[in-house]
């Protein structure tokens, strides 16, 4: 599963993704993205490890984070070059600031106008085609399929400019599949992570009306009690009011949050996670593992 990390420039978001995956940012690859791998912890694993002791050990489900460019609040010019970047992404992890005092719900308002605007852009552009090709003289299934998919972009369309996420279509799978190769990031599993400044309280009603299941974490003053011996960070943490590192948690959130689960397998070789989708059935499960077993 790749997750793309976004959010405004200043966000912190760059941070979350060394916190996540213990890779520091690179500079060369700001502006394209750059890709890291996190395991995702996981204590039912690690006591069938404890108990089959297998010779390779075990292995993870993981999450690979791409961490993309930073959008621009006031020059938008570029934001859809640097959205176009999380096309391939499964899901969305959207990172708002959280530790200067700024409006979360602003900051999560204006993201998705942002990604309403890059998506209204790549369906005018293939409506405009496909109004073309339906002039033409073509085959009449070439045209029906034309008209098929036309119709959908327009249906998509109507949905994002009357303010609606395309989500609440609940589009069959034959629909989904017309406009699957436009990569909508409206339609992408979307999850709002706050970079917080501290640990206290919860997260403000406003926000979680918006987006049930945003989550957060001091992620900066996490990073500099990790730097500390046991002893300081015990101590900073509990006048902080912290308890441990959040890491683990966020992992696991997003994981299961993005609509993903595991199954294991065991044995003397090898304890493993295998992720799939939720709802998969056990036959296609299987496939995870083998190409054959999904075959009966």
């Amino acid at each position: 599963m790749k997750v793309g990390l976004v959010g405004f420039a200043g966000s912190g978001k760059s941070t979350v993704f060394q916190w996540l995956t213990g890779t520091a940012p690179d500079p060369a690859k700001v502006q394209q993205g750059q890709m890291a791998m996190a395991e995702v912890p996981d204590e039912r694993l690690e006591k069938l490890g404890a108990h089959f002791k297998p010779k390779k050990g075990t292995k993870y489900a993981a999450i690979a984070f791409l961490d993309t460019p930073g959008l621009m609040i006031d020059e938008r010019k570029d934001n859809p070059r640097r959205l176009g970047i999380l096309r391939e992404a499964n899901g969305l992890l959207v990172v708002l600031d959280g530790f200067s005092g700024a409006n979360l719900v602003n900051q999560l308002t204006k993201f998705r106008e942002e990604l309403v605007f890059a998506d209204l852009d790549i369906l005018a552009n293939r409506a405009e085609k496909l109004t073309a090709q339906l002039k033409r003289n073509k085959p009449a299934k070439e045209k029906e399929q034309d008209q098929a998919e036309f119709d959908m972009v327009r249906k998509v369309q109507a949905t994002l400019e009357a303010g609606e996420s395309p989500r609440t279509l609940n589009l069959r799978p034959e629909e989904e599949k017309l406009i699957r190769s436009f990569q909508l990031l409206t339609l992408k599993p979307e999850m709002v992570f706050v970079n917080r400044g501290d640990a206290a309280g919860p997260l403000p009603d406003d926000l979680l009306r918006l987006a049930p299941n945003a989550i957060g974490a001091p992620v900066q003053l996490e990073r500099e009690l990790a730097e500390l011996d046991e002893e300081s960070r015990a101590a900073f943490a509990a006048d902080l009011g912290i308890s441990g590192s959040s890491r683990s948690r966020t992992l696991r959130d997003i994981f299961y949050g993005m609509g993903r689960i595991v199954f294991f397998t065991v044995g003397d070789d090898e304890c493993r996670a295998w992720a799939i989708d939720a709802g998969t059935p056990a036959v296609e499960a299987a496939g995870a593992i083998h190409t054959d077993l999904s075959k009966g």
